[in-house]
Order: C-alpha cells, then structure tokens, then sequence
C-alpha cells in the first residue's frame, strides 16, 4: 500500500484548490466550513436531480441548493467514473477533492485525477461500519461510541488509510436522526482541521485493520417492521435507528404506524404478551417485548403528519390490553 512516507509526504498548498463531492445535508455543514475559511472550491459534484415527494417532481440536492446559492460550479454527472467526466475535472486544475455522502464509487481513474488525491469524511470510527449508513448501524447495535474519519480515498469501500479520527459519544435514547445532525455540524470543524493539519505536513496515514472492520448497508423499509418478541433494548434501538427515515412500523387494528422516539423502561420485567399496550397516561404509553417494556414518544399514521404521543392518543386512543402487530 502506497502511504504518504513513500509518497515524500507530498503537502498541499495553503489554499489548495478543492472540488467538492457531496449530495445529501450531512454534507452540507463542511462545504459551509470550507468557503467560510477561504478555500478555494473550483467545482461542487453532486447526483442528479431527482423525483421526490408524491408529486415525484424532480429536486436539486441540498448540496446543489446550497452550492448555487454560494455562486458555486455545479456538476451532476450520472456515472462519475466515465472518462470524459474526469476530463472535464481536469480542466479545473484540482490539487485535492473533498468527498462527504456523494454516493457514488470513486474509482482509481478519478482519484488520480487530483494532484494529492481525495480526502473523504465518514461517519464512524474506521474500520468500523463502513458503508452507506454507518449511523444508523451505530443506533441500531446500541454502540456507546462513534465518531469521523478523515481518510485519503483509494478504490475500496472505506478502505483507505487513516488521516484523523474523532470519537463521539452516542447520547442515551438518541436517534440517527439527532445523531446525523450533530454528526454534520461537527463535520465542518472537522473538516477543517483535517485539512489544515495536512497543510502543515503533520498527518501521517496509518492503513486501516482490515480484520476489525464491520459493515453498514443501505437501510431499508424491509427492516422496519418491529417484531414484539424481541427483548426491549433491541426494539427500542430499532426505532430509534429508524428514526425519522423509514420509521419502524408495527400495526393497531389492522392499519400499519410508525413508531419514534422509543426507550426502554424496565428493560428486565418480566413480560407475558408481547405487543400488549401495558401501560399508558395522558402523554404516553408503554408496550410489552419479549423483555422489558417500551415506551413510545411519537407516532404516525399513513397520510398523516408524525405526532408527540400526548397528540396522537387525542385522536387515537389506545387503552391498556390493545395488542400492537396483530394483522
């Protein structure tokens, strides 16, 4: 593996001239640094347009939305690794990209394209959960820890040398939701830092162990049905790793909801009737699991907006006994 002693710690100039490669919010924050300190982004890439909402009419990203409204050079290429794209990437003279949630692979035609390479942010502590949601995989596993990375890309899935690393504690009953945007707001520093360190020629790389690293596909709703036999840690962090995209979703009379904002409570109680609303008050309720009980802090149903517990129970009352996840 190539590292930067073999490369003669090749520096960057003190304003290196970026191209910036980021799509959704979490990316946001850290272009927002950049231009902030002065750096030079002679382009911003980002995905395509695309269909959202029930209308399917076609949206920019946040990073495009942002970068126009900086005055920036916007490219959405539909395959960032043909040729004539990186052709046209040259043209811009780059000494460095700055790459955060693109979403697409980088391959070895593009990374040599810039003159140092790409530096990528990714949000966990690597080689742990790399992959497109290392997030909400920390949530879901109940990790106490997390953090970024800055690494210097290579072909791999996060598989790059490591630059500079950050730890994050995970705050007790936190979403990915909240997690992502404490994450991104962090990213801006971070970033940041990174790069002003490798400036001054004071990062060394380290290759990643390949044997300590996990991985954290794509999220899917295919996953989002809660099972109540599951013992109340598990389904709370389930939630809670869903939360607010797609949501965990159980049913009541038949008719899908999704479930947010859980935490256990008597996580050793001894349960009979899992799915059983055991509990509930003006603002709340509690359901049984395989172990322990779960309280629910927000709900939705399809159609509708998600709504506060005391909300929802107004126009949706749930008495004690109600079973949860019976079709």
């Amino acid at each position: 593996m190539r590292t930067m002693n073999a490369l003669e710690k090749k520096t960057l100039p003190v304003r290196p001239r970026i191209i910036f490669f980021g799509t959704p919010a979490f990316a946001v924050p850290a272009m927002e640094a950049l231009l902030r300190q002065g750096h030079e982004i002679r382009a911003v890439v980002t995905q395509p347009d695309r269909p959202k909402g029930r209308g399917r009419k076609l949206t920019a990203s946040p990073v495009k939305q942002q970068a126009r409204l900086a005055g920036l050079e916007v490219l959405q290429p539909e395959k960032a690794s043909d040729p004539s794209f990186h052709d046209l990437l040259r043209s811009f003279e780059p000494d460095l990209f700055v790459v955060i949630a693109f979403g697409q692979v980088l391959k070895k035609g593009l990374l040599e394209v810039p003159t140092w390479g790409a530096l990528n942010v990714h949000a966990s502590l690597l080689p742990r959960y790399r992959g497109a949601a290392p997030i909400h995989w920390a949530v879901l596993n109940n990790e106490p820890m997390t953090g970024l990375t800055a690494m210097r890309m290579d072909e791999g899935l996060d598989t790059g040398p490591i630059l500079y690393q950050e730890e994050v504690r995970i705050v007790e009953n936190e979403t990915a939701g909240e997690l992502h945007d404490r994450l991104a707001e962090m990213a801006g520093k971070f970033v940041i830092r990174s790069l002003e360190t490798l400036i001054r020629g004071r990062l060394d790389e380290k290759p990643q162990d390949h044997r300590l690293a996990s991985y954290a596909p794509k999220i899917d709703r295919g996953m989002a049905r809660v099972d109540w036999r599951l013992p109340a840690m598990k389904i709370a962090a389930l939630i809670r790793a869903l939360d607010p995209w797609p949501g965990a979703t159980t049913t009541l009379s038949g008719k899908q909801i999704k479930l947010f904002a859980a935490r256990v409570v008597h996580g050793d109680a001894v349960t009979r009737n899992p799915g059983r609303v055991a509990r509930k008050t003006e603002s709340t309720f509690q359901v049984e699991t395989g172990k322990g009980l779960v309280e629910i802090g927000a709900l939705q149903v399809p159609g509708k907006r998600r709504l506060p517990a005391r909300d929802f129970l107004k126009g949706f009352p749930l008495e004690e006994g109600t079973l949860l996840g019976e079709t």
